[in-house]
């Protein structure tokens, strides 16, 4: 086929295998090599320092006719400038591979997946939606890594720390500085991690204080509330309109007086029944090696969890979470769900008493105390750690018949609170 004329679709589309490979020529040595087993592909030769050279172009129909001629004459252009045009392709791959390696997000990417393998599911479900919500879906995401300096990471801090309306994705229209610090952990470590091999020069935020640009509220997640304030809520909180799991989370810390994340990530093999025990894994306990904690089940208590074992079930896959998260049923309840709902209730959040889902332990302790009960009893129940070194060694069945005795207690007393009925806990 004379070159000038050049091939057509038609010709292509009806070429057919043959015993041995052949050639279909297009235009200035542009061709078309269809081999035995009937693929098309495109190629040009050229001649370059006195030797001929080959530079594959693609496969038909995947690259066009017209797209073909388009690469042929891109290619003779850097032969024209001297260049094998599938080096000069190579390296024009190799320097977007090496942009794109730059790029902030693709980094922070980089980080998570060399740390997920030693973080708790918890803490990296906590880097991935927080990272993602706002480095990758934000405005430091898509930049350069170098182009990313203090200022910028300052202004991302103190929007999520002190922002006054929702923005994007927020639920909430107020700020968490707590959220805002862990962010600046974050960035800071994947600014460490991108200086090992020369991406980033320096870290922009190592030198800044989180103090320095997040401002925290006072602190009140431990306020003990009176008992004319704990009656007050106990009997707001068949009226609030909340999801029931949520509101039997409220309960069941009113009873247990357990840290936020120790219920909240409670599975049911934990939950012994038949001797009326929840033990709580060391792994989860916030004093590393104090070894597992028993929780004495009350009356109340296993009320409460029989009916929330009704709604929650049995997981037939992954963690077997008492509180699932409604959003992301393979995670259990979010840390803020019962800060959302005590809000909800005119109890947390501006303009009030600012009580906390924390606030459970101080007001348990509190009135425990007022009531007579044994120092040593309620610090052991508490999960408080012993000062004294040679009592340091923590023994979960310390007490056991004395805080069963307290737990029960305690739940009357709550319930009395519920329903109006003096059920002051004794000795």
């Amino acid at each position: 086929m004379p070159a000038q004329k050049g091939l057509t679709a038609a010709v292509l589309n009806a070429a057919k295998p043959g015993d041995k490979p052949y050639k279909l020529f297009d235009r200035d040595r542009l061709y078309v090599l269809v081999s035995v087993a009937g693929s098309k592909r495109w190629a040009w030769a050229y001649r370059l320092d006195g030797k001929d050279g080959t530079y594959p172009i693609g496969r038909y129909p995947d690259v066009s006719i017209v797209d073909a001629r388009k690469a042929r004459a891109d290619a003779a252009r850097e032969v024209a400038a001297g260049r094998h045009p599938g080096e000069a392709k190579a390296e024009a791959i190799a320097a977007t591979k090496k942009e794109k390696s730059k790029v902030f997000w693709p980094i922070c990417q980089e980080w998570i997946d060399e740390n997920r393998a030693t973080w708790s599911p918890y803490y990296l479900q906590q880097v991935e939606n927080f990272m993602g919500r706002y480095v990758r879906d934000g405005d430091l995401g898509p930049r350069p890594i170098g182009a990313i300096e203090t200022p910028d990471i300052v202004a991302l801090l103190k929007g999520v720390a002190s922002r006054t309306k929702a923005v994007g994705n927020e639920r909430k229209k107020t700020g968490s500085p707590t959220i805002a610090i862990l962010l600046r952990m974050w960035i800071s470590a994947v600014f460490a991690h991108a200086m090992i091999d020369g991406r980033a020069k320096a870290n922009p935020i190592a030198g800044v204080k989180a103090s320095k640009i997040i401002k925290r509220a006072p602190v009140k997640n431990n306020l003990a509330l009176s008992e004319a304030e704990f009656r007050k809520l106990l009997t707001a909180l068949p009226g609030y309109g909340g999801n029931r799991v949520t509101k039997i989370m409220i309960e069941l810390l009113a009873l247990f007086f357990v840290r936020t994340g120790e219920l909240r990530q409670a599975e049911w093999k934990e939950f012994d029944f038949d001797a009326r025990r929840w033990t709580v894994p060391a792994a989860r306990m916030k004093k590393k090696g104090f070894g597992d904690h028993i929780v004495p089940l009350s009356d109340q208590a296993i009320v409460l969890l029989t009916e929330l074992k009704a709604i929650t079930g049995t997981a037939k896959t992954g963690p077997d979470w008492l509180f699932r998260n409604t959003r992301r049923p393979a995670a259990c309840m979010s840390a803020t769900a019962v800060n959302r709902a005590l809000e909800g209730m005119g109890f947390n959040g501006a303009a009030t008493i600012g009580f906390s889902a924390h606030g459970f332990r101080g007001t348990a302790s509190t009135l425990l105390h007022e009531q007579g009960f044994k120092p040593e009893v309620i610090e052991v129940q508490l999960a408080h750690h012993e000062k004294n070194a040679v009592k340091a060694a923590y023994n979960k069945a310390v007490y056991l018949n004395e805080r069963t005795a307290l737990m029960q207690a305690w739940s009357d007393y709550v319930g009395g609170l519920k329903t109006g009925v003096d059920n002051t806990a004794t000795v």
